[in-house]
């Protein structure tokens, strides 16, 4: 058993002290290593902010983006990568249009959006750090004004492994934790920061992840007062304070951890859905696919996946979208075929735009065996009028010629049964469902 950060010795160097308290901070239930990083969907959403960002760039290319923020591409991925819980909570804040500032100065000058454009595309095609780096210093030298560094929450979720995230709270974390003064709104302040968040993490990786997402929640989770940096001065006196500290965190801890039951209710309700959707399907007759990284998830006594196809049809698994639609939560093909007779994205509690996209890629995936597939957004009975604003979103243009639908959880409770003994094909699943295209 992994000694406990409080439990001090003196003479006990810093490193010594980061790793237990590292190790503690991994075991802690309202931590952001376990209700982030450790989230299933957190990697659903890595292709579809990838995809919304080609679109940003496709549409500054085009000279089509536009001069606002509000209503463009960019609102619409900078909004999703938001949503991925508290960690990026207010994301957005960076890239709203100040119009007294005039900042971003990305959205007024054209010179400046098509350098923030090739900035993305060049990170979005490169694949080593230094190339990274150097686009860097390149958009670095324009000194665009109000373009800094939040922008790697971006490139973050275009490399991973080789751009941390960066907010205010990741940056105060990072100072604590390593003494330094590293300053926001500089590239140069957060390549600095980089180099350091990457000997810390090769430090402790054993105990992280190659995915600079956990060093970076560590940082967050300093910076934003839920956990105390071990002391950099390892004397007596400051080793107790820090263990009062910890301990008071510790009480803080256990009410977060309640707030993260409570998620973990929405996640089994999630869950709960897909197998509501799963045994539905097998009942009208289909073969059902769930997404890839659900199935071995326990529901009832047995994984989720129990019943389903183990692997995608060839059509289906070497097409265009392959990789986004093996995350679709749930599919009803027809029995024995790679026709796609149904698709269904559980929304509960997060953005619905990397559902969307999923449901996109399945659409326009270059085969006519999906493009008659019915498409359902499936969310709590509230959420109607959040899940049409969001298909208002000039990203979802090409959403009205798809037949996308919206399935209550009240209606699909009420009536799956009586669809499952007397149903047959998707009509009576489309009966309880609302077009929304």
């Amino acid at each position: 058993m992994a000694t406990q950060p409080d439990q001090i010795t003196t003479g006990e160097d810093h490193g010594g002290l980061v790793r237990r308290f590292i190790a503690r901070w991994r075991d802690d239930p309202g931590a952001t290593y376990r209700s982030w990083f450790l989230w299933d969907e957190r990697l659903k959403n890595f292709r579809s902010i990838r995809r919304g960002i080609g679109q940003v760039v496709g549409e500054i290319e085009r000279g089509t983006f536009g001069v606002a923020y509000r209503g463009s591409s960019l609102e619409t991925v900078v909004h999703s990568v938001a949503e991925q819980r508290q960690i990026f909570k207010g994301a957005d804040h960076a890239f709203l249009w100040k119009p007294k500032l005039r900042i971003p100065d990305i959205y007024e000058n054209p010179e400046n959006q098509r350098a923030f454009g090739r900035l993305l595309d060049a990170c979005s095609c490169c694949d080593t750090a230094e190339e990274i780096i150097g686009h860097i210093h390149t958009i670095d030298r324009l000194k665009i004004k109000g373009l800094g560094p939040a922008v790697a929450n971006l490139l973050y979720f275009l490399h991973p492994t080789l751009v941390p995230p960066f907010n205010t709270a990741i940056v105060k974390g990072y100072n604590a934790l390593t003494g330094s003064k590293v300053k926001l709104g500089s590239w140069e302040h957060f390549l600095a920061m980089r180099s350091g968040v990457l000997d810390l993490n090769d430090r402790h990786r054993d105990l992280l992840s190659n995915d600079l997402g956990a060093i970076g929640g560590l940082l967050f989770d300093i910076g934003f007062d839920r956990y105390p940096a071990p002391p950099l001065d390892v004397s007596g006196e400051a080793l107790a304070s820090w263990g009062q500290r910890l301990e008071t965190a510790r009480e803080e801890a256990r009410t977060l951890s309640k707030a993260a039951l409570r998620e973990g209710e929405n996640e089994r309700t999630h869950t709960e859905i897909q197998a509501w959707l799963r045994d539905l399907g097998l009942a009208l007759g289909y073969d059902v696919w769930i997404a890839s990284n659900d199935r071995s998830r326990a529901f009832n006594g047995s994984p989720l996946g129990h019943g389903c196809l183990e692997h995608l049809p060839a059509s289906i698994a070497t097409s265009k979208g392959a990789d986004s639609i093996r995350l679709i939560d749930v599919l009803w093909l027809e029995r024995g075929g790679d026709h796609v007779a149904a698709a269904f994205e559980v929304e509960h509690s997060t953005s619905i735009y990397s559902g969307i996209v999923r449901m996109l890629d399945l659409a326009l995936s270059g085969s006519a065996l999906h493009a008659t597939a019915g498409l359902f957004l499936v969310a709590p009975d509230a959420r109607e009028a959040d899940v049409r604003a969001q298909l208002q979103r000039p990203a979802f243009s090409r959403v009205a010629d798809l037949d996308i639908s919206y399935l209550p959880y009240g209606e699909l409770e009420r009536n799956r049964e009586a669809i499952a003994r007397f149903g047959s094909g998707l009509k009576a699943i489309k009966a309880i469902s609302s077009k929304l295209a």
